[in-house]
């Protein structure tokens, strides 16, 4: 048992259950929970196929299908062009998504101002994963989807991940399969139905809706498509670039396990928590506008990239693609391409025997709501000089293997990001890390609340949200 020294200060004295009535989020029931555990038990074999024969599968998809990739100049792009007045990348439709500009100056974080291009796609997607009973299991219908950005190309995707623009046809491609299930009227019980960011380093205030719908149907097979118990998909979660970050992400929002008992203490009660949130985003000065991306300020563009003058963070490029398994079958398109592998990680402790993990009040200029709850550590390491690394990423890795719970490489989003990986680790805080105060924009959440933040949406970012999922897939999770 380890109790900190230090509490967070006056906002967050005390200790509180993480039971009561100042609990955000959703509530679920008994079924629900059970019906969640049996799935995640199973872990061996599915109705569809044993996890141990899941690679062979998804490699046979790959053979099926004709998929390249490769990099253009920005004047071979077809149907996007750069406009002459902003230099902005944009669609002739009007739809999709823009590549703008964004100016931000503030008054927390490292750095006080700065330019950055944006992705500014104002429509609001669909990630849903379709759920059915088999033999009283209940399994998630999975996609084997290529994305353009995937270092790997294909991986394992929720049932539908389509914009607005993809599930309307505005590219006039074949119908989103399933998306019924998610549009329609209701044809089963919705498990999750929230909104939540993207990575608001890269999008400008971009949601999504995650979904996830319990059917009773028949629903018709396709070969791209399997059903996967809970149990399997946390075993693939422990591979490097296999589970999807919007597959992650529909993940997070489902309900917990196992409900927590009363008398399971938090180290801060949820309304301290919710406090300590609303305080760093409402205390803090910041400016956030998009401006042209033509004349801006540390960057420069050439035939084939806009890139900053110092090469760091991340290029803007455009693509070609063919894939033979999606709605349009070729395309070209812009992507982000970031510079280096992040390092994105939770330090977890047990506090009474309740798992806690240590969060980050954090600010990204793309968010919605500016400041989110983020991962103890979130950054490529290499963008930053040794005297200036975020807090606690020499920590997080210098950290030995003993302390480390979970560690594997997952890519991020592939349609909009072109090899943006990030290592997400798990690791065991050290004594003195646990027992000493965190700064003023960290604090310990416990598992149960961290779960609850996630149902409330808009409130946990994505990183934190796969981290989420990748706790909850270890053998001894909470």
């Amino acid at each position: 048992m380890t109790t900190p020294a230090v509490t967070m200060g006056a906002r967050l004295r005390g200790r509180g259950t993480s039971d009561g009535a100042s609990r955000p989020g959703p509530r679920w029931d008994r079924r629900t929970t059970a019906l969640l555990a049996r799935s995640a038990e199973v872990r061996g074999r599915g109705v569809d196929m044993a996890t141990a024969d899941f690679t062979e599968w998804l490699a046979g998809r790959h053979r099926e299908h004709t998929f390249t990739v490769d990099k253009i100049p920005f004047a071979d792009l077809k149907g996007w062009h750069l406009a002459p007045r902003t230099g902005n990348l944009v669609h002739s439709s009007g739809r999709f998504f823009t590549v703008e500009g964004l100016h931000v100056r503030t008054t927390t974080g490292l750095f006080p101002e700065w330019h950055q291009p944006i992705i500014r796609q104002p429509e609001v997607g669909i990630l849903g994963i379709l759920a059915k009973e088999f033999d009283g299991v209940l399994h998630f219908l999975m996609q084997a989807k290529m994305e353009p950005g995937n270092p790997n190309l294909l991986q394992l995707s929720p049932t539908v991940q389509a914009t607005r623009s993809n599930y309307t046809r505005v590219h006039r491609g074949s119908p989103v399969r399933y998306v019924e299930y998610f549009t329609g009227p209701q044809r089963g019980a919705v498990l999750a139905d929230v909104l939540q960011s993207e990575h608001g380093s890269w999008f400008f205030r971009k949601k999504n809706r995650n979904m996830v719908v319990v059917t009773d149907d028949e629903v018709p097979p396709h070969p791209d498509f399997c059903w996967l118990t809970l149990g399997q998909l946390n075993v693939l979660l422990g591979q490097d670039n296999t589970v999807n970050m919007d597959a992650r992400t529909v993940l997070s929002s489902l309900p917990p396990r196992t409900q927590d008992p009363a008398g399971r203490l938090a180290l801060h009660p949820d309304v301290d928590l919710l406090s300590w949130l609303t305080e760093h985003r409402s205390t803090h000065e910041w400016t956030i506008e998009t401006v042209p991306m033509l004349g801006l300020p540390d960057w420069r563009r050439t035939d084939r990239e806009i890139t900053r003058e110092d090469r760091r963070y991340f290029d803007v490029v455009a693509v070609a693609v063919k894939a033979g398994n999606r709605e349009v079958t070729s395309w070209t398109q812009p992507l982000i391409e970031p510079h280096g592998e992040g390092l994105t990680g939770f330090f977890v402790h047990d506090f009474d025997g309740v798992p806690h993990v240590l969060a980050h009040a954090r600010m990204e200029g793309g968010l919605p709501g500016v400041v989110e709850i983020a991962p103890t550590v979130q950054c490529v390491p290499e963008n930053y000089s040794d005297d200036v690394l975020p807090r606690y990423t020499d920590r997080m890795r210098s950290a030995p293997s003993t302390r480390i719970r979970y560690s594997a490489v997952h890519s991020e989003e592939g349609g909009r990001f072109l090899n943006a990986t990030s290592r997400y680790v798990l690791v065991e805080a050290e004594h003195a890390l646990a027992t000493e105060q965190p700064p003023p924009d960290y604090a310990w959440l416990s598992v149960g609340q961290l779960e609850r933040m996630t149902g409330a949406g808009l409130t946990v970012n994505v990183q934190a949200r796969t981290l989420l999922t990748c706790l909850r897939s270890l053998p001894d999770a909470p």
